[in-house]
């Protein structure tokens, strides 16, 4: 699991990135601007949130506490709703929010499996 967290951790932060162009990007030449400013800040707070889950999978990846995966899990639960909610303005939030949540959930429920293993 160890290995597997600093992997996904360093994905997460790489997809952050693509989703922070994306988010500054969508907002040039588009004809209705108030529209797009508020999705490309619900994009931006995804790249965040995606940003600092991220950092949290990497520095917890050798603790065999719950702490990081509850922290990963609220971060991603929170940019899941948060696309839910701009879904309908900006359909490619919808891919990054869905993802955020398997992300987060398959972190959770794996560690607890492993907890309950032991």
């Amino acid at each position: 699991m160890k290995v597997t967290k600093l992997i996904v951790g360093i994905i997460m932060i790489v997809l952050a990135i693509i989703i922070f162009v994306q988010s500054i990007v969508r907002g040039f030449g588009n004809p209705n601007p108030a529209i797009h400013i508020y999705a490309g800040t619900a994009e931006l707070i995804v790249s965040l949130l995606y940003l600092a889950s991220g950092i949290v999978y990497i520095a917890t990846c050798g603790i065999d506490g719950l702490g990081g995966d509850i922290a990963g899990l609220s971060m991603m639960l929170i940019s899941w709703v948060l696309g839910l909610l701009t879904c309908t303005i900006y359909l490619p939030l919808q891919l990054w929010s869905w993802l955020a949540l398997i992300i987060g959930v398959c972190f959770f429920v794996w560690h607890i499996m492993l907890l309950r293993r032991e």
